[in-house]
This record gives structure tokens, sequence and C-alpha cells, in this order.
């Protein structure tokens, strides 16, 4: 007879390493969704921390980054706002005049960029960019070789 498999428990670590997740929240192009959409996670102090909005005849898609993925897809889904979640690169910058240098490592490494956008803000002054790009596990080796530091989902918690 063969034996139950086990499920391992995740460790702290594999918990810090989770990459960072979009939600991409799609809308009526209505006045006040916006609002309401940041209300609701507002309330139990979920904290966005990047966005931005894409506007189309009919309909509004949010894409966002928040502090709390967990409790932000059971806001979402209470209140009946259809989003998808995807997984995304987020590059720290200590200045400005480095994205050039992160291009240029994306482009070393033959990688497509999707779409980017930056963070609302950061600590100790950093900006931040989240990037949607093809092949993220080899954007990321790329980018810390060229001394590029690649955040987690652990590392935006408030």
């Amino acid at each position: 007879m063969p034996s139950p498999t086990l499920v391992q428990p995740r460790t702290a670590r594999e918990r810090d390493r989770e990459p960072v997740i979009q939600f991409s929240v799609f809308m009526a192009n209505r006045l006040g969704r916006l609002h309401d959409v940041v209300r609701h996670l507002a309330e139990p102090e979920v904290h966005i921390l990047a966005l931005t909005m894409l506007d189309t005849t009919d309909s509004t898609i949010l894409r966002m980054i928040v502090d709390d993925p967990d409790r932000t897809r059971s806001i979402l889904e209470k209140h009946q706002f259809p989003f998808t979640e995807t997984t995304l690169l987020v590059v720290e910058l200590d200045y400005e005049h480095q994205i050039q240098g992160m291009l240029e490592a994306l482009l070393e490494a033959e990688l497509n960029v999707h779409y980017i956008y930056p963070f609302l803000s950061r600590p100790a002054g950093k900006s931040a960019l989240a990037i949607s790009i093809e092949h993220p596990d080899v954007a990321e080796v790329a980018l810390r070789r060229h001394q590029f530091a690649v955040l987690y989902q652990a590392d935006l918690a408030r």
C-alpha cells in the first residue's frame, strides 16, 4: 500500500520570496467606480502601492499592487469586482538614471517588456517600477547580475 503524500508547510523563506501580485480590476467606465474600489480597500487599511489605469470606450482596467493581496482578493470578491491576478517583476531604483541601465540589462537578456508603471512611493526616497515582462525568472537573473534589487511581495508589506 503506497504511503500518503504529506504536504509540507511553506517555510518563512519561501513566503519571503513570493512574487509580487498585480490585480487587474475590470470596471464600467462610469463616474465613481475608481473611487468605489479605492474606498473598499481603504476601509480595512489595504494600501495601494502602485497603480495604473487603461481606459477604453466601454470599460476601464485598473492595475494595482497592494501590500496585502489576500485581503484585497477577499474585498474584490465580496464587492463583486471582476478581477484577475498576475505576477510582476518589481525593481527598486536608487535614482531615475538607473532606468536606462535596467533596460539595457533586459535588452542584453533579449527580453520583451509588455508594460511598466511606477510605485507611488518607496521608503528612503527610492523608486520602484512594476514590470510585466516575458520570462520574469530570466529577467530577475539578468537584473540581479547587473546589481539591481528585485523585490518580492514580502518586501512590500507595511
